[in-house]
């Protein structure tokens, strides 16, 4: 199977009934599809044939939806960038990938708009401007019908990049169908009349619900740009059943005055993930919305791994923690926790993520030796350290890179911070080693407060002594009202502040 047959057999079905809702419009999937077409005619007019990698840099637009199906059923490969990483990123991301043609809202087209002069492989750059629904009005509306072949390559996804450059992780179509089919096995069941609202970006984490909505019928509903107000209006407004938003994301929309006041009564999923998630923001959306929150775990690599629903997430269950971990693994996904040697642990213990799931990568765009480290045997290896109860529930604890070794001890910077985070005033804190003459390294933790802010850092190292233990206090702690720097889909750059403090190269993991 691939996804522009499935999709174009969806389209037949449900020619008349409502596929995309965005700020300005409403389309049907007859209409929508009709889009589509000619956005995929207009690029095999510019030169793209079956295999040739697009990409594009958008916001939750209706132009956003027309390259997901143009790209489909061109049968070329979409690679999505994204809207907060720089110029620089961008050329890394489109030249390693051999990116032909790049589509670009206007708001991100002076990032881009040059790479025809600085990345050999780009041949054009598409401006979406005032002119953008013309230039798709004059294309073909004849569909090219395009046999794509189910092992052919779908989509170029990137890592995140908080230790290094970002890495190509490629998908096919086959890969693509099942991984988003699994995203909703423990969810709520879509149904004709569902709508799927989509606060994160359609090119990212959320994309991974915009296939299955369109399959089954049901409607997609882009928030465009980010507001809470404006994401509450139209959840109202359009019956919003199902969303995906991160957590950073969650806490702006429970935070809204008006959030409390909202007649959300068709509301059942709120699908948590892309980044940790603090109790209090949890806690904090249950408030507002109810018991409609479940949580996704996973990475770009392997994904999803885990799902939890409300009543696991916030029940109490015996030999269980739920607020403290990522869920519960999927019936058809394998984790294990595994030592350094690659020996699979007992239940309980800690150490390095191991995954099998359908739709997993394949390999890391271009980078074979790359590659061979971390698919082994079948096995992605996640660089997640972390542990699994006999429950099936998982527990992270940190990233192997990040992990201090003070005195002999091994420490986990999230487990301080989820403690840290704790405290009224602190707004959001990253935890990282830094030099120690007597232990070798010590943690450092970096809190984010407000202006007004009271909290001593004596408070801080007692109330992780108190919650962890002496052996694990921070050695320093630091304040700032700056935001901390997070990478481009809101995960901490603990490498970033960290660097800070070494020299020399004395401190290289994580590099």
């Amino acid at each position: 199977m691939d996804v522009p047959s499935m999709m174009r057999q969806s389209t037949a079905f449900h020619r008349d009934r409502i596929a995309v809702i965005t700020e300005e419009t409403t389309l049907t999937f007859g209409e929508m599809w009709t889009r589509g077409v000619r956005l995929a005619n207009a690029l095999r007019d510019l030169g793209i044939e079956p295999g040739d990698r697009v990409a594009g840099l958008e916001d939750n637009t209706l132009a956003a939806a027309d390259l997901f199906l143009g790209a489909a059923i061109a049968g070329a490969v979409r690679v999505p960038l994204y809207a907060r990483n720089s110029a620089e990123s961008h050329a890394h991301m489109v030249g390693q990938t051999g990116t032909k043609v790049v589509l670009a809202d206007q708001a991100y087209a002076d990032t881009v708009v040059d790479l025809p002069s600085t990345v050999e492989s780009v041949a054009h750059v598409v401006v979406r401007d005032d002119g953008y629904e013309k230039w798709l009005a004059d294309q073909s509306d004849v569909d090219p019908e395009i046999d794509v072949d189910s092992d052919a390559w779908y989509i170029i996804r990137h890592s995140a990049g908080t230790t290094g450059k970002p890495k190509g992780i490629g998908y096919t179509q086959h890969d693509w169908l099942v991984n988003c089919r699994n995203w909703f096995y423990r969810l709520p069941n879509l149904r004709w009349g569902s709508v799927v609202g989509h606060a994160g970006p359609i090119s990212h984490a959320s994309g991974y619900l915009f296939l299955p909505a369109w399959l089954h019928g049901s409607t997609n509903l882009l928030f465009g740009a980010f507001e809470p107000g404006k994401v509450l209006d139209l959840m109202e407004r359009h019956a919003v059943t199902h969303m995906f938003a991160p957590p950073s994301m969650v806490q702006m929309l429970a935070a809204d005055p008006t959030a409390s006041e909202r007649d959300l009564p068709a509301l059942e999923c709120i699908l948590v993930g892309g980044a940790p998630i603090t109790d209090a923001t949890a806690l904090a959306g249950r408030a507002v919305f109810g018991d409609v929150f479940y949580q996704v775990f996973g990475q770009t690599e392997a994904v999803p791994l885990t799902v939890m629903t409300p009543a696991e997430w916030f029940g109490e269950h015996a030999g269980s923690t739920p607020m403290r971990s990522a869920g519960r693994v999927l019936p058809f996904a394998r984790v294990q926790v595994r030592d350094e040697e690659g020996t699979v642990l007992p239940l309980g213990a800690e150490g390095e993520l191991w995954a099998q799931v359908e739709g997993q990568m394949r390999e890391f765009w271009g980078d074979p030796e790359l590659t061979g480290t971390r698919l082994v045997d079948g096995w992605i290896r996640t660089r997640d350290i972390g542990r699994i109860d006999e429950n099936g529930f998982v527990y992270i604890l940190d990233r192997a890179d990040d992990m201090i070794v003070s005195g002999g001890f091994n420490i986990w910077p999230a487990e301080l911070e989820t403690i840290i985070n704790d405290h009224p005033q602190v707004i959001e804190v990253a935890v990282f080693a830094v030099p120690h003459e007597k232990w070798g390294e010590t943690p450092m933790a970096m809190c984010a407060v407000a202006e007004d802010a009271t909290v001593t850092e004596q408070e801080i190292i007692d109330l992780v002594r108190d919650r962890a233990g002496s052996y694990k206090k921070p050695g320093r702690v630091a304040f700032t009202t700056d935001p901390l720097p997070k990478s481009v889909v809101g995960k901490l750059l603990r490498k970033s502040l960290r660097d800070r403090y070494w020299t020399d190269g004395q401190r290289v993991s994580g590099a």
